[in-house]
């Protein structure tokens, strides 16, 4: 008898790269015995030299993908990664809203490793009107959470600017602390809407690709099977270190890409 497993669904782009998007997405729900669904919202032409080339389907396409998901099986969680049109936020802000799924974890992806820009201007205020009040969770790096609030964020700054991106209306911010690199730990920073926790780990010197995505997803994972938000936010940060220790360069840019598996395979 084949047992059930429970679903995650990711809506975000697919790195032809296979280091981040949907593809890191999917092995991390694997890595946590989930069942990974996914909606494909953008297209990416990209390697660990950079992004070439992004293409963006047809939003009827698009919720047609979410529909069909949804239709047949049981969502306990839904991710969001890279929306680059202010008409994908608001074709996948309307089947949210529609689904109304358990657990909504939103990383607000913006800016590739690479600098190139993955979110059209008019998309911003889109994702801080349609998607924000409905996560919840946002899962910020410093430079998409300085994009959402307008202002650069220094060390000092940082428990101030959880604050303020709660007050754009999502229940809890998990703010990542890779790109304050002003001591040897990293400081991932979660306000959950009533009390502030601090995730620390040792930084590594390695340039990783896709950890935005595989960070959200791990919460969205350990969201789906049962965690509660504060143990979700920590095992997920866990994860990740775990996932860039035992990262790899499979082509000849210099991000590494994460082993999503190591816990498996005794990493």
């Amino acid at each position: 008898m084949s047992r059930c497993r429970h679903s995650v669904l990711t809506i975000a782009g697919s790195d032809s790269g296979g280091g981040a998007g949907i593809q890191a997405d999917l092995r991390t729900f694997a890595a946590h015995g989930l069942h990974g669904l996914s909606a494909i919202a953008a297209l990416t032409a990209q390697n660990t030299l950079g992004v070439r080339a992004v293409e963006v389907p047809d939003v009827g396409f698009l919720r047609a993908q979410i529909d069909a998901c949804f239709e047949d099986f049981s969502i306990r969680a839904v991710k969001l990664g890279m929306l680059a049109t202010a008409r994908v936020i608001h074709a996948v802000a309307d089947a949210i809203a529609a689904h109304r799924p358990p657990w909504l974890v939103l990383d607000p992806v913006m800016v590739a490793s690479s600098g190139a820009r993955l979110l059209e201007p008019d998309a911003l205020e889109a994702l801080r009107v349609r998607l924000l009040p409905q996560a919840s969770l946002i899962t910020p790096n410093i430079p998409e959470a300085e994009l959402l609030l307008g202002r650069p964020i220094d060390d000092a700054g940082a428990e101030q600017a959880l604050e303020d991106l709660l007050a754009l209306g999502a229940r809890a911010v998990l703010l990542k602390g890779g790109h304050l690199a002003t001591s040897d730990a990293v400081i991932d920073r979660l306000h959950d809407g009533r009390e502030r926790h601090g995730f620390q780990h040792p930084r590594l010197a390695v340039e990783g690709h896709g950890t935005g995505c595989t960070l959200a997803s791990a919460v969205a994972a350990r969201l789906a099977a049962g965690e509660d938000l504060v143990s979700a936010c920590r095992g997920a940060t866990d994860y990740v270190h775990g996932a860039l220790r035992g990262a790899y360069r499979p082509g000849r840019g210099a991000p590494v890409v994460l082993d999503h598996f190591w816990a498996l395979s005794g990493g």
